[in-house]
């Protein structure tokens, strides 16, 4: 969901760029076509530029390039050459003559990565074009404003394939990427050991070289990260089409983990990964973010009062939580302990389904309330039909549990 992401005890997801536009073909733009003539040129040199990328074929890629602007470029292109491209696309979204030969020229950025995305990765870009001897040659290329950068403007990129993962990374070395391979191999038979449905059954990690750098993918400061050792940046509106996820590590955060830590986080990702054709708008954050938590933590043996620290204070303070956690509890940047009860609280109320209901009735329970059509009466038509409960007595018996798990 919405600015989710995971501490030092825990991940979570952010589901925080909005990758709306599905893009088809291998390269190419698709926008209408347009009365301009210029536009169109400028179209059909995105189309050969794009394919040159994919095709490895320098000359080509270079052909459309400002000379001033090309060394930038070029750098671009070879940090891509061992990232396994299957999609490059551009397509344009609007244009402005800034100069009688210049245009600035918006377009949406999509990219595949072979074995791993069914549809297109996308963002905004802005894009410079300078027109000579009646030919438009690219100036810049970069995101535009609140757009996510991408992984290879930060730097070059090591690539690590794992059995059931890819990862990429900058400025760390393959020993270090190869690990978080490792982990991310493990978590997905254990993921999909609990949620039993249709998944890619693989995840792509993305590892930049610090907090900012991490803030940067996200398109957002780093500084709302700090403390977090990754998010899952993905589309919420469910079904199998939607654009593919991205696992974002926080080097810092990540790095200062355990191997128990690290396991927990990328397990914990991988479940919304698992789970992102069955999240929607109408998913309560505590229901995604619980639900990741309860997987996470399964077979591990630690006991609530060892996974719940947070809450359990409360409790034994005897204040135990009246509702359940709100979508606005789960925002970062502000309080840290009240922050981890609300992840406690969703996973407890997860633990408590499994429990009572069983683990196959959560599964129907999470897949019900992310099928409604809006977010009003999602949870309380699943609990009548899943669970044959009402939302008070829900909120009843997971206070109930509480007492019972941290006291």
């Amino acid at each position: 969901m919405a600015g989710q992401g995971c501490g030092a005890r825990r991940s979570a997801t952010a589901c925080l760029l909005a990758l709306l536009l599905t893009l088809t073909g291998l390269a190419g733009c698709s926008a209408p076509p347009a009365a301009e003539p210029a536009v169109r040129e400028v179209r059909a040199l995105l189309d050969r530029h794009a394919r040159a990328l994919l095709t490895r074929d320098e000359p080509g890629y270079r052909a459309a390039l400002d000379p001033a602007y090309a060394p930038t470029a070029l750098t671009l292109y070879r940090r891509l050459a061992e990232v396994p491209l299957d999609g490059w696309t551009y397509q344009v979204t609007g244009t402005e003559r800034t100069a009688p030969d210049r245009l600035a020229v918006r377009a949406e950025l999509g990219y595949r990565l072979r074995g791993h995305d069914r549809r297109p990765v996308t963002g905004a870009r802005l894009l410079d074009l300078v027109e000579r001897d009646g030919r438009w040659y690219l100036t810049g290329d970069r995101p535009d404003r609140g757009a996510p950068r991408q992984l290879w403007e930060q730097g070059d990129v090591t690539v690590v394939r794992g059995a059931r993962s890819l990862v990429l990374g900058t400025g760390r070395n393959a020993e270090r990427l190869r690990e978080i391979a490792d982990e991310a191999d493990r978590a997905v038979p254990a993921v999909t050991a609990a949620w039993p449905y249709p998944w890619a059954r693989q995840v792509v990690v993305l590892v930049p070289a610090s907090l900012d750098g991490m803030g940067e993918l996200l398109g957002a400061p780093g500084s709302g990260y700090r403390g977090i050792a990754a998010v899952t940046t993905g589309e919420t509106r469910g079904g199998t089409d939607a654009p593919a996820d991205r696992v974002i590590v926080n080097p810092e955060a990540y790095g200062v983990l355990g191997g128990f830590g690290r396991r927990l986080v990328l397990t914990h990702e991988t479940v919304h990964v698992a789970t992102r054709a069955a999240t929607t708008p109408s998913t309560p954050v505590w229901l995604s973010e619980g639900f990741a938590d309860l997987i996470a933590y399964r077979d591990t043996g630690r006991t609530p009062a060892q996974a719940a620290p947070e809450l359990r204070r409360a409790v034994l303070a005897g204040q135990l939580p009246a509702r359940l956690p709100q979508d606005e509890d789960f925002a970062f940047g502000g309080d840290a302990e009240a922050l981890a009860r609300a992840y406690e609280g969703g996973w407890l109320a997860c633990e408590l389904i499994a429990d009572r209901w069983g683990g196959a009735k959560l599964n129907a329970f999470y897949r019900a309330v992310g099928a409604h059509p809006s977010r009003d009466g999602a949870v309380e038509q699943a609990l009548r039909m899943v669970l044959d409960t009402t939302p008070e007595r829900f909120t009843a018996d997971w206070r109930t549990y509480l007492t019972e798990r941290l006291t």
